[in-house]
């Protein structure tokens, strides 16, 4: 069930390093491949985001299959559940707090993203929320505030729907947390 071989290990130590890696230190080469492998589309950008994201949940999904006891595996495998159908029927329903606040949090921070997609797609084509409320602010201090404070209650109305519609395993998932931590 559980995996404890090296390259595993080598694998989570390179996910875990690139949560370490600041983003400025790779904007340029990602920019310039981003361009070459023609991801600069709203519809191709999600891969780059899944090669950003993926550190930060590996390591929390890591932590939190790290609290389970090991019986719980044991005793799907004595009940005749194999090691998918113990992952998907007893681990993954286990894991709902946590694959929601990842998802809260690769949420909010690709929502409110404003460097990688002014790096990576067309300004002249396609432009996010907040590239576009910092578009809105014209030259010699020129702003369309009614415009910019239509598009910011524009950007946070999908991220508190999302939240308060998960916000019961957010809970469980802290307080879970608080009492294994």
């Amino acid at each position: 069930m559980r995996v404890n071989s090296a390259v595993c290990k080598i694998v989570y130590y390179l996910f875990v390093f690139s949560m370490v890696v600041p983003f400025q230190m790779v904007m340029y080469p990602l920019a310039k491949t981003a361009d070459t492998l023609h991801l600069s589309t709203p519809f191709t950008i999600p891969i780059i985001y899944l090669g950003f994201g993926a550190g930060m949940a590996t390591f929390m999904f890591t932590g939190f299959i790290k609290t389970l006891p090991l019986e719980i595996e044991e005793a799907a495998a004595i009940d005749g559940c194999g090691a998918f159908r113990t992952f998907f029927m007893i681990i993954l329903p286990m894991l709902k707090p946590t694959l929601i606040s990842v998802g809260i949090l690769e949420i909010m921070w690709i929502w409110n993203d404003y460097l990688l997609p002014y790096l990576v797609l067309d300004i002249n084509k396609y432009r996010t929320i907040p590239i576009h409320i910092q578009y809105l602010q014209g030259s010699y201090g020129t702003v369309d505030m009614g415009a910019t404070m239509a598009l910011i209650v524009l950007s946070i109305i999908p991220v508190i729907i999302f939240y308060l519609t998960c916000q019961k395993y957010i809970i469980k998932g802290v307080a879970a947390g608080a009492v294994k931590g």
